[in-house]
């Protein structure tokens, strides 16, 4: 199961998921018939890819989207929590709504999605696993996203707190935390913006925009049973962004 499954990064993530034989409930907030024609489009297998549209922010679309793929598909085993939102406004301009919109996704959105997973995993003895997609400004601040940078920070202690809670049951819960990915608000505005394009350049070591491939890949083994002793890890996959903080 996967929230914001039809994002820029979320369906590369479902992709390579499918690619490797899994099972995918794919969650996200556009229309059904709108999903399920972008579902179709992309060639994606109907008995192992169902949708289901869902609000993060809601205790009881989570409960929902959790339920819905134990009867579609006899259990659940990996909730990938990744749906998120960010905008840019420097810190003075920022204005409550700005920080409720953010952190209501983000945060909350990750929080009641992971407890209602780890509930139906627990009732069910599933020894599941629970990933959170963070980012590298959950340790290093950017400008001009700071309330994405707290939620981002918020989410990697969520993530340790519930893997320290969870782990009696055998739920491993980690995060993996991306650069700057070549896709969506970053992806435009390094196309746009010459100065966030400087900085940018200059903020990653390896010198290039990060692939969303590569952060399937984190996705894809911290799903996998290579990643089994792992659990209360956020695993870096950033071109090196965190190395020293730049702008």
């Amino acid at each position: 199961m996967i929230t914001g499954g039809l994002g820029g990064i979320g369906e590369v993530i479902v992709d390579h998921l499918l690619r490797h034989a899994a099972q995918v409930l794919v969650s996200d907030v556009l229309p059904v018939g709108e999903a399920s024609r972008r579902i179709r489009e992309k060639g994606w297998p109907e008995d192992r890819c169902r949708y289901c549209r869902a609000d993060v922010r809601e205790a009881s679309d989570a409960q929902h989207l959790v339920e819905t793929a134990i009867t579609v598909f006899g259990g659940l085993d990996v909730a990938l929590c990744h749906a998120g939102v960010v905008c840019s406004k420097p810190i003075l301009a920022v204005d409550s709504d700005d920080w409720d919109a953010i952190l209501d996704v983000n945060l909350k959105g990750a929080f009641v999605v992971a407890q209602a997973a780890a509930r139906a995993m627990v009732r069910g003895a599933v020894r599941g696993k629970i990933i959170f997609t963070s980012s590298w400004v959950q340790d290093v601040p950017w400008p001009e996203i700071t309330p994405y940078s707290v939620s981002k920070s918020g989410m990697k202690m969520l993530m340790r707190g519930m893997a320290r809670e969870l782990a009696p049951h055998g739920i491993r819960v980690n995060a993996v935390a991306p650069g700057i990915v070549g896709t969506g608000m970053a992806k435009k505005q390094w196309d746009t913006e010459p100065s966030y394009r400087r900085r940018a350049e200059k903020a990653i070591p390896l010198g290039f925009m990060q692939p969303p491939e590569s952060v399937a890949d984190a996705c894809l083994f911290l799903c996998s049973d290579a990643s089994d002793y792992m659990t209360g890890a956020t695993l870096l996959v950033d071109g090196g962004c965190s190395l020293y903080p730049m702008d």
